[in-house]
């Protein structure tokens, strides 16, 4: 009859090791050697941002650069609604991990340019300075090619007319163009929809410039701008631009000049008050 030993395991072990029951959440890792992607726990743990706005964000940093990642190629990825994606997108542009630009072509045709950030701008210029050792400098990737421009629409088809231009001061000044632009990045305080990329308050400052020539206060061009806004504009620099140039005030009219009458003169000869530029004779007995 064989000897039993005891101490001899009874099946397999897992490579991970079972971790010791406690309170809270407990950790079984597996070292990653590939496909995976390193996400900061300020964005993890944010504590302003929906899980759907972080869940969509680490899926962003996961794609190889070039992916295309439109609201519409997102709906078709995900089952969430194109209404809560828009807004995971504007949740993360709130909170800068997201950059999304837009361009017009010279064939016309209209190019957004998303940024995804693993870290928002803001945080990495609070982050104390650290000296790390030198590294081989990436090799820069090669931008993808944008599309054909679209075929043009038949003769029939009517053509959408160009957008006006937007109006331009007369003459130039610095400060007057500083405070258009200063006014154009205060926007956001009103409300996150109205926030503005860098390009845009360079377009658009022009157009707020040529409003405060024309006498327009800075507090009378910001509630024409804001009024009545829509709930969602998926555009706000392009109906900035629309109310800059539709809702133009007309130039201040020359104010009115005044005009003194003469002061009063007494009459050399009856001694009659009337009104003449210089002393002399009133005009009856001019007559006389």
């Amino acid at each position: 009859m064989d000897v039993q030993h005891f101490s001899a395991p009874s099946r397999a072990t897992s490579r991970v090791p079972r971790p010791v029951a406690r309170s809270g959440v407990v950790h079984a890792n597996t070292r990653l050697t590939k496909r995976y992607t390193v996400v900061d726990n300020h964005l993890a743990q944010h504590r302003e941002l929906t899980l759907i706005a972080i869940g969509l964000a680490v899926h962003i940093q996961s794609l190889p650069a070039g992916a295309r990642i439109g609201i519409k190629c997102l709906t078709a990825r995900f089952p969430e609604s194109e209404a809560r994606i828009a807004s995971a997108l504007r949740e993360l542009e709130a909170a800068g991990y997201l950059e999304r630009t837009r361009e017009r072509l010279p064939s016309g045709r209209i190019v957004t340019h998303t940024v995804s950030y693993n870290q928002p701008p803001t945080l990495r210029r609070a982050e104390p300075v650290r000296v790390r050792p030198p590294q081989p400098q990436p090799q820069p990737e090669p931008e993808p090619q944008p599309e054909p421009a679209p075929a043009p629409a038949p003769a029939s088809a009517s053509a959408k007319p160009p957008p006006p231009p937007l109006p331009q001061p007369l003459s130039p000044d610095p400060n007057r163009h500083r405070a258009a632009a200063d006014l154009l990045a205060g926007l956001r305080r009103q409300g996150p929809r109205l926030l503005l990329a860098e390009r845009d308050v360079r377009r658009l400052a022009p157009g707020v410039a040529a409003w405060l020539e024309r006498g327009a206060d800075p507090d009378s061009v910001r509630r024409a701008l804001t009024a009545n806004l829509p709930g969602d504009p998926r555009h706000p620099a392009a109906l900035l631009a629309h109310r800059l140039t539709a809702l133009l005030p007309p130039p201040l009219p020359p104010a009115p000049t005044l005009v003194r009458p003469h002061p009063f003169q007494t009459c050399d000869r009856c001694e009659r008050a009337f009104r003449a530029p210089e002393p002399g004779c009133c005009r009856d007995c001019q007559d006389g």
